[in-house]
């Protein structure tokens, strides 16, 4: 696919919570919410930067070390999926623009894959509550690499999985960290704002190769 102002592309690896999905509010909440539960009364706004680009394993031994909570890891991400379940398949919007830009690489024959940090069982139901699940051809999740976002091993499996070399693929991404990574990487990037992230908005748009506000502006 030839894209006016993207170039010449065939294959698209979207990130999910914070750049397809409007879902980063919801999980500022549950950390608000959970950290008020044990005794925190302010969430340190580096603290939800931290986690962005975490697993929910990942967030939770983060969360255990960083407050010196008696809780183990499992019982905390059993309270967070407990709601997270319910959120994602029953409330879970796209962001402006999101389906309508998909369904347009969908239909000029850019292959698309999912690179997310998310587990399984929470985000097939978002995509499937969305209508987005039939354009996806492949999934890349971060528990299946080595290395976290901050590095492009992600993206790179989700290029295999489409049968597709790295330099055909644009990444998008709304945290400067997964931006950082896959630039890092060789891939050509499209930063995506997002509110949570919104203290990182000139360091994403100075690192990718493109800055978007929502998706509309890609139509």
């Amino acid at each position: 696919m030839t894209d006016p102002i993207l170039g010449e592309f065939s294959a698209a690896v979207f990130d999910l919570d914070g750049t397809l999905f409007d879902s980063m509010y919801f999980w500022n909440h549950i950390d608000e919410v959970f950290l008020n539960q044990v005794g925190i009364d302010e969430v340190p706004e580096d603290y939800l930067l931290a986690i962005a680009h975490l697993g929910a394993e990942e967030t939770a031994l983060y969360t255990k070390e960083r407050f010196g909570l008696d809780m183990g890891p499992e019982e905390m991400m059993r309270i967070w999926s407990d709601e997270a379940h319910e959120f994602y398949k029953n409330s879970v919007t796209l962001k402006t623009g999101a389906y309508e830009y998909l369904k347009k690489l969908y239909d000029g024959g850019v292959k698309l894959a999912v690179a997310t940090a998310s587990s399984e069982d929470l985000f097939l139901p978002g995509m499937k509550r969305t209508g987005i699940d039939g354009f996806f051809t492949a999934i890349a999740a971060v528990g299946e690499c080595a290395r976290k976002k901050g590095f492009p091993d992600v993206y790179r499996l989700a290029c295999r999985r489409l049968g597709v070399p790295d330099s055909e693929a644009i990444v998008f991404e709304d945290i400067y960290m997964a931006v950082k990574g896959a630039k890092d990487g060789g891939f050509r990037t499209v930063g995506v704002y997002d509110e949570t992230s919104g203290r990182d908005t000139e360091l994403i748009r100075s690192t990718a190769d493109l800055f978007i506000t929502d998706f509309t502006e890609l139509l």
